[in-house]
């Protein structure tokens, strides 16, 4: 590739020819302010917030850094008077249509928007303040709200939403002065066909939208003395939960996390990897018994209920295709207000069940029909990491300076193939490393070609004689890609994992936001899957089947993978919905 030669603040560097101004100033060490701008999915240069100086050879000029080409010898200044006076009126412009109630908002000390204004010395919020739109919170969809005052029209929700997840269901309604952002025809968030994947939550830079906060509920229940209040963390929740707290992304806080949940006030504090190694054994089971019987195939697994829901709207005519099983946060409700509750004796009515999540679609799959097993809700809350740490600072608990503590048992036992859930493709090599054993008796712990973040993973895999042919899709742009294959007839795959989130649940809608100056230039889901794949290689044992607390509740309770009561308690049914 041609390089060519440019100077950034008087530094002189190489950088590939087409580079643009940002990623030239990224490469000399200095990052240029964005609010807009995603990599190669929002690159509209609409906030104005990256204006900076270029000359190349007619005087100096302001230009857009995040989608200005850089050309040989050109000068850049990234912080001349000039520029930062720019970008300091761009950010009172913005604040004067803001609702800045930054002291009651979710997202101070952690927003974008505020950090510009502190950095470029914002003091007179008010300097243009006219007329404004008002505009009601929208409170319909079962996860999130969306609060229109503090939009600032960056456009970042409404790419994520149509090119990675492939989905579309908002964008820029009316024009001009009105413009605002919503649905079609001004519907709720709830009224559409959205999934619930919290993408959008993810990659906002304020408080514009934001999941719904149940931790009242986790206190309130948690201070009732007639309640035995039990909670589950995803295997994602410990690669992400300490970047709240300032840590490195990709720390592993397994064993403080456990320990802050304790000093919370949980009764128990479980892994939801128990039930991602439960969800694999009912798993697995499945999907030989559909090759064997010629069942329905290609089997998708049905871990992700946003996956789950993007499925019964937009491809209803394939429901069939996706596994029965519950997903591990149902599992572990179902398993903790079944057998458990019997073995210890508690009313089931009188547990609550509160999970945490990487996942602000757990929100809206807690509330599916046939997520009951004991009569009552499988999970009565489900928490976003973002949420649990939310919990642990509102309660002073000095998280870096926790012991690591271990999970009670037994659920929370666990193998490296339940960890792994958390990044694409596990979900698939923990399935395959107990269909091989289950087949053959080989044991099977790392399968290479299904990791990664890339969008789609394939792969054939011989299996006692038996050529099988799996898939893996992240993001559900490319979900859709491997559908529409399935339609045509082209898919050959025999087992298909599909997360709804670009990397997996790492990289869920609930877990801490990380600014897009960061995300721009750091791969965030390999960071934390690494996480999870090095838990993994560390444990003694990675295969489900031989997880002991997992033998113990088939023996003492479910009987046997696809028995009777397991499939009654374990297994679920989908629903046909409708495109609006």
């Amino acid at each position: 590739m041609e390089n060519i030669t440019v100077k950034v603040n008087g530094c002189e560097i190489s950088v590939p020819k087409g580079t643009t101004v940002l990623e030239a100033a990224h490469i000399a060490g200095i990052e240029i302010p964005t609010l807009c701008y995603m990599k190669e999915i929002n690159e509209i240069g609409a906030c104005r917030i990256c204006v900076t100086e270029v000359n190349e050879g007619r005087g100096f000029r302001m230009v857009a850094a995040c989608v200005y080409p850089c050309s040989n010898n050109m000068e850049i200044l990234t912080s001349s008077p000039k520029v930062i006076e720019s970008r300091k009126k761009t950010l009172e412009l913005i604040l004067s249509t803001h609702d800045r109630k930054c002291l009651s908002c979710v997202r101070s000390g952690n927003c974008e928007l505020q950090k510009l204004c502190k950095d470029y010395g914002v003091e007179d919020a008010s300097k243009y303040d006219g007329a404004r739109n008002e505009y009601e919170i929208d409170n319909t969809a079962a996860h999130m709200y969306r609060d229109n005052n503090k939009c600032i029209l960056c456009r970042r929700c409404v790419a994520v939403c149509s090119k990675t997840q492939g989905i579309g269901v908002i964008g820029a309604n009316e024009r001009g002065f009105k413009t605002f952002i919503g649905s079609a025809f001004d519907m709720g968030l709830g009224e559409t066909s959205c999934v619930s994947c919290g993408q959008c939550i993810a990659v906002c830079p304020v408080g514009a939208i934001a999941e719904k906060d149940f931790t009242k509920d986790v206190l309130a229940a948690i201070a009732d003395p007639e309640k035995t209040v039990l909670v589950q963390t995803a295997p994602a929740v410990r690669a992400g939960l300490g970047e709240a707290f300032g840590l490195p992304i990709g720390t592993n806080v397994e064993g403080k996390m456990a320990a802050a949940l304790r000093r919370l006030g949980f009764d128990k504090v479980f892994d939801t990897d128990f039930a991602a190694d439960l969800t694999i054994m009912e798993e697995a089971n499945e999907f030989i018994g559909r090759v064997q019987n010629g069942g329905v195939l290609p089997m998708i697994t049905s871990c992700s209920p946003g996956w789950v829901k993007f499925c019964e709207h937009y491809y209803p005519d394939l429901l069939d295709h996706l596994s029965t099983c519950k997903s591990p946060q149902q599992m572990f409700g179902a398993t903790a207000k079944t057998y458990y509750a019997e073995k210890m004796g508690i009313d089931p009515k009188n547990i609550v069940m509160v999970s945490v999540m990487p996942c602000t679609a757990k929100k809206f799959e807690i509330g599916r029909d046939d997520q009951s097993a004991a009569g009552v809700p499988d999970v009565d809350i489900a928490l976003t990491t973002r949420e649990l740490a939310r919990m642990i600072e509102r309660a002073g608990i000095n998280f870096l300076g926790l012991p690591d503590e271990k999970f009670d048992d037994p659920l929370g036992i666990s193998t490296g193939a339940g960890v792994i859930f958390g990044a694409t493709g596990g979900v698939m090599e923990a399935a395959l490393r107990t269909a091989v054993h289950t087949l053959t008796g080989e044991t099977v712990t790392e399968l290479p070609e299904v990791r990664g973040t890339e969008g789609i993973k394939t792969a054939t895999y011989n299996v006692g004689g038996m050529e099988v042919k799996v898939a893996v899709a992240s993001g559900l742009s490319n979900a859709r890609e491997i559908l529409d294959k399935i339609r045509s007839g082209e898919c050959d795959a025999q087992f298909i994992e599909i997360m709804a989130c670009p990397g997996g649940c790492v990289n869920g809608g609930g877990q801490p936001q990380v600014p897009m100056g960061i995300r721009n230039f750091v791969d965030i889901r390999a960071e934390r899957a690494k996480v999870l794949y090095n838990l993994d290689k560390s444990m003694p044992l990675r295969q489900s089947h031989d997880n002991p607390a997992i033998k113990q509740v088939y023996e003492e309770f479910f009987g046997q993978p696809g028995s009777e009561k397991a499939h009654h308690i374990l297994h679920t049914s989908y629903v046909k919905r409708s495109v609006n």
